[in-house]
């Protein structure tokens, strides 16, 4: 059996039947005859967004629930035939990463004749030697690929220049266009307008919605509503980057600092109302959310940023929450409209809380999940004799050597 807790708009009432629209409380999260099919399979991931909800098990098969209003919804397995490695729930869009290195989407702004059919959109790529993708990021409207290349490509609509482009030259492209090169990570939201990238140098970049100043430019570039070229992002907190999530309005990141054994920290910037930051003003930059929750001996392990709240879950087990919680979205037991300081929420008690390190938090438009999902490896030798054998130009082989047990170094 899965462990997920479940709060905020029930968007699942065939599932929760006897549960009000705005489940207010943490409760449990379970699939119709659970213990009778495939969804009994470890769940690896979950994603949100106002699209649906895709649950990613670890056998590699994943299930969704479309926002389509109908009560008497049936998750539907996705119809893929390689082993799915990641999921991504976007504002009308879906992306799916398999272990293969392809990238399937759907949604209005990938596939207008068939929304709901799935097409492979890294064999889109013209460069055919970039069609290996890492890590996918869905956003509004647009989705971002990671090539093995540490290449960011981006398709779907350029609304505030998202992609990097000029609006009025480019609205939107069926097809992924390059957006930067050497790239380590991609940041984005499920509701986001607005996207980071990352390069090998820990020097951070950003286009797209600056409306409330989500993009942490500062004071002096405040009135930029829109950055349609990719610009670098200034006086970025020291320490290393660990992941930026954004929702509409504002963007939140998690700085690791090296020298502090190693301490974990948020910051975040954008339009306070509502979303919440830690701040009951707007921040132009990067600034760090405080509060006497974040304690000395305890340290960050997730966080999550839906469309308009955010969850973090401490090395304590501290569940903490922050922003709107107009359908119970916080799990606070109330749908008092917006939280803006960070507020510690009640959990019943978890049945692994020995190990809370496996615990994982993913925040959708207004509703959240905390569930449990084991860290796993792949076998990476296997992985990659499969990525290599794609590419054309060349030719690799893999030895492997078996160790007898008296072999001395």
């Amino acid at each position: 059996m899965n462990e997920i807790l479940f709060f905020g708009l029930n968007e699942y009432p065939k599932l929760f039947k006897n549960e009000p629209n705005e489940i207010t409380k943490p409760i449990q999260f379970k699939f119709e005859n659970e213990n009778e099919n495939e969804n009994e399979k470890q769940i690896k991931q979950i994603s949100s967004s106002n699209f649906g909800t895709i649950f990613l098990f670890k056998n590699g098969k994943a299930i969704e629930y479309l926002n389509e209003n109908d009560s008497n919804q049936n998750p539907e397995e996705i119809q893929i035939e390689e082993n799915i490695q990641k999921v991504s729930v976007g504002y009308q869009n879906e992306a799916i990463l398999t272990k293969e290195g392809n990238a399937f989407a759907k949604g209005y702004d990938i596939n207008y004749e068939n929304i709901n059919q799935f097409i492979n959109i890294s064999s889109l790529i013209e460069d055919t030697n970039d069609r290996i993708i890492q890590d996918i990021v869905s956003g509004n409207s647009s989705i971002y690929l990671l090539t093995s290349n540490q290449n960011v490509y981006g398709i779907g609509d350029n609304y505030y220049g998202k992609l990097g482009f000029d609006y009025e030259t480019l609205k939107e492209t069926e097809k992924p266009i390059l957006m930067m090169k050497n790239v380590s990570k991609i940041f984005s939201g499920n509701s986001s307008a607005h996207v980071f990238l990352l390069n090998s140098n820990q020097e951070l970049f950003g286009c797209g919605n600056n409306q409330y100043a989500q993009l942490g430019l500062g004071e002096s570039r405040k009135e930029e509503t829109e950055i349609q070229k990719l610009t670098q992002i200034q006086n970025i907190p020291k320490g290393k980057i660990i992941d930026i999530q954004s929702g509409y309005n504002h963007s939140i990141m998690l700085i690791e600092d090296e020298n502090q054994n190693p301490k974990r920290k948020l910051y975040s910037c954008g339009y306070w109302i509502y979303n919440g930051l830690g701040e009951d003003e707007n921040t132009y930059e990067f600034t760090e959310i405080k509060s006497s929750l974040f304690e000395n001996d305890d340290n960050i392990l997730d966080f999550s940023v839906g469309s308009v709240h955010n969850l973090i879950l401490t090395s304590k087990g501290k569940l903490i929450g922050f922003g709107n919680n107009r359908y119970g979205q916080l799990g606070t037991g109330d749908t008092y409209f917006y939280q803006l300081i960070p507020l510690q929420i009640e959990l019943p008690k978890l049945r692994f809380n020995e190990d809370i390190s496996n615990y994982h938090l993913s925040c959708g438009e207004f509703n959240s999940f905390l569930y449990y999902s084991l860290s796993s490896f792949s076998n990476l030798e296997e992985d990659l004799i499969k990525l290599f054998e794609r590419k054309e130009f060349c030719d690799i082989s893999f030895k492997t050597r078996k160790w007898r047990n008296n072999q001395s170094s």
